[in-house]
């Protein structure tokens, strides 16, 4: 492989990410070009981890994310450290967290609260949060609301198409042919230990 602001190294049986200093968007466009060119090989490689003097926790985890979330290759660095494992009692009101801005591919947002984002979430995106998740906008990535096991939980969207969501350990897809309601906000909640996906209807 060429050199460039992104290098791979063979150890220990696994394999290190080198970031040399440069702008992110750079790297991070160096990184899935290498890795798509070679992705049979780091399929059958375990990524230990990023190693880099100028990189952020922030990037890093980035970077990671978009490893392990859109190319699905096997890391073996900690790369989401685990919300409070307590079930949350704060669904009807509690601590909520407010973000403005599109959650893109490779990005993780957790809270050990609720999460309400005003915007979209790209695939390859993951939402998680101990309380509830709103999101005004489109959800196309993963949503895991409920997290320590409260099923009481639920998840909203405006265009609710995720690639996954659960709810406490309760996970389920939106089926591809359910169109009925597209364009149309959508809650899915628990009922009956399956995640039900229902069109939000305001009480008159």
């Amino acid at each position: 492989m060429r050199e460039g602001l992104v290098s791979f190294k063979g150890i220990n049986g696994g394999i290190y990410i080198n970031v040399k200093n440069g702008e992110f968007n750079t790297i991070l466009k160096e990184l899935e070009e290498k890795l798509t060119k070679s992705i049979d090989f780091f399929r059958e490689a375990k990524i230990i981890g990023i190693k880099g003097e100028s990189i952020s926790k922030e990037e890093k985890k980035e970077l990671l994310n978009v490893i392990k979330y859109k190319y699905e290759l096997n890391i073996i660095e900690d790369l989401e450290p685990s919300l409070k494992e307590s079930v949350f009692d704060g669904i009807e009101e509690g601590m909520t967290k407010f973000i403005s801005t599109t959650i893109r591919s490779g990005q993780v947002v957790e809270y050990d609260g609720n999460i309400v984002i005003i915007g979209d979430v790209n695939p390859g995106a993951l939402i998680k949060a101990r309380g509830n998740i709103v999101i005004l906008g489109s959800l196309k990535g993963v949503a895991h609301a409920g997290v320590g096991g409260n099923t009481e939980a639920y998840i909203a969207a405006y265009d609710l198409r995720p690639t996954q969501i659960r709810i406490g350990s309760i996970i389920s897809r939106k089926p591809d042919g359910n169109m009925d309601f597209i364009g149309i906000p959508e809650v899915a909640r628990v009922c009956n230990k399956e995640i039900v996906i229902e069109p939000y209807l305001p009480r008159k």
